[in-house]
């Protein structure tokens, strides 16, 4: 499948207009990039309404807008009620509560990533390391994007998968050497716009499947397949009864905003009163944006046994190639740029956390004090930090092309899995340790700890140990392990705390009873 030429030099001609106004917005940004600090959460004071927006542009990425619609043209209805609903609910009321909680004590502790966020919070610096490490998976999730980036921009440009993909690493992950918060806000406010557009676009492309009712749309879905309009889907891997498509995605839901980039965004704003407005915008759209994954339904009306010209489409490509098929060239043009928008925003907040996160939380403890120079000229050390951090985005751009293209290659499925497995393996393991800080008090160590040791044991002993009748398919569900570990480190640290707890009375008990025959 080609797209139109009248198609391909629009594209470059956008994109490259596209690119001029992100190098200027980054430009703009780095000339105000004084230290680790200012890269990590800027020096800029944003609106409320501006980081609302960047938080539902990061929060949306690829996945919403590229790569789910794939898993719900594979399975259906099941798949909609999952990712566009139980899915997103839960993780809107998480990010309602977790959110004014977070940044109250984010503010106080002075951190700049998640794991100094839980260093500080449990004071441990041994625990903030293990976070730090525990940051790498997230490459999986960078992966996810960088491959969905390819897809549709490679459809839209005629041009080899490979070369775009380097492409777009160059780019992205070379101009978020210099940028940081201060432009990423920027730059997610444009981004944030022009989804906000292509999803109302995505989201009316099939108004004509609904001229008999919802009852018409299911009916045509059902004539391809029954399972397509059922509510479960025994033939899916994912969502094949109530307990994954419902169960598994609220306690997920609840969970996935504990990601650096979700759930650090808070510390974007310099006014607490600013909260809510912040709230309201980022939840609002972000609604907005998952609804989109019922285009993959028109997809599936519109290519029933998903092929095209006789061959079949990788499930990763099926919503690029819907959007080259389905639209006009100058409204595909714009639906194009909405998808890489939704892929550029989150992928600039992973990059610009993860090696964050490395150069300050793993490499500035372990050997900061030889490497570093300070920011007195009198300071000894080889590199600044802020120079440290731009190798370590080389690094993660190396790494990122050669996993990518493997998944292009030859995914499992989808490149989702890959990144679900590795994204949800993280923040099963950052609940509890969120949660605990966030609203508790007087917190022992030993419990949060062991709770994050509990969730990363559980999700990968479940996932490749092959544990539980979900786990016996080739393809297997990251949610259930996720879902499992997360419920399985929850009870854990509960368990630990009301042990400790009766320890601690107890001890309190004798004590007293000490101090009273003392005084007798």
């Amino acid at each position: 499948m080609h797209a139109s030429q009248e198609l391909v030099t629009a594209t470059w001609i956008l994109v490259s207009i596209y690119m001029v106004v992100i190098l200027f917005l980054v430009i703009r940004g780095a000339l105000r990039i004084k230290n680790m600090s200012d890269y990590a959460v800027g020096n800029v004071s944003f609106s409320p309404v501006a980081v609302g927006l960047s938080l539902a542009a990061s929060m949306t990425s690829a996945a919403t807008f590229i790569i789910n619609p794939g898993f719900v043209a594979l399975y259906g209805v099941s798949g909609f009620i999952s990712l566009a609903i139980v899915l997103p609910l839960a993780a809107m009321v998480s990010l309602y509560f977790l959110t004014k909680g977070f940044r109250k004590q984010g503010t106080a502790v002075k951190a700049l990533t998640m794991a100094q966020w839980i260093g500080n919070r449990y004071q441990n610096k041994n625990y903030a390391l293990f976070f730090a490490f525990l940051s790498l998976l997230l490459i999986t999730f960078i992966v996810l994007i960088c491959v969905g980036l390819t897809a549709i921009l490679s459809k839209a440009l005629n041009v080899d998968s490979l070369y775009v993909l380097i492409a777009i690493v160059t780019f992205v992950f070379g101009y978020m050497m210099f940028g940081g918060a201060n432009s990423m806000v920027y730059t997610n406010l444009i981004q944030a716009c022009i989804m906000i557009v292509v999803a109302i676009v995505l989201l009316g492309s099939g108004y004509e499947h609904f001229s008999n009712g919802i009852k018409g749309f299911l009916d045509k879905l059902a004539a391809i397949d029954p399972a397509l309009a059922s509510t479960t889907n025994t033939k899916s891997p994912l969502f094949r009864d109530f307990f994954e498509i419902i169960v598994c995605q609220i306690i997920v839901g609840v969970a996935i905003v504990c990601q650096p980039h979700i759930i650090t965004k808070s510390l974007l704003l310099k006014n607490a009163k600013d909260v809510n407005k912040y709230l309201l915008v980022g939840i609002v759209v972000e609604l907005l944006f998952f609804l989109v994954v019922i285009a993959g339904l028109y997809a599936r009306l519109r290519f029933p046994d998903l092929t095209l010209n006789g061959k079949p489409m990788p499930m990763d490509t099926i919503m690029s190639t819907y959007v080259i098929q389905e639209f006009p060239v100058y409204v595909g043009l714009l639906v194009v740029m909405g998808l890489i928008s939704a892929g550029l925003s989150t992928l600039e907040g992973l990059i610009q956390a993860l090696s964050t996160t490395i150069t300050s939380d793993i490499v500035k403890p372990l050997v900061g004090k030889q490497l570093f120079k300070g920011e007195e000229k009198s300071t000894t050390g080889l590199i600044s930090e802020v120079w440290f951090n731009r190798l370590v985005i080389i690094v993660l751009a190396v790494v990122s092309t050669i996993i990518s293209y493997q998944q292009i290659v030859s995914p499992n499925l989808s490149v989702g899995i890959l990144a679900q497995n590795g994204v949800y393996a993280y923040f099963s393991a950052a609940f509890v340790p969120v949660l605990l800080g966030t609203f508790g008090r007087n917190i022992p160590l030993i419990a949060p700890v062991v709770a994050s040791i509990t969730a990363v044991v559980v999700h990968f002993g479940i996932y490749y140990g092959r544990l539980t009748p979900y786990m016996q398919e080739p393809v297997r569900n990251p949610g259930v392990a996720s879902a499992l570990a997360i419920l399985s480190s929850v009870v854990v640290s509960f368990i630990l705390l009301a042990l400790l707890k009766n320890r601690q009375d107890s001890a309190t008990i004798k004590q007293t009873k000490a101090e009273v025959v003392d005084n007798y």
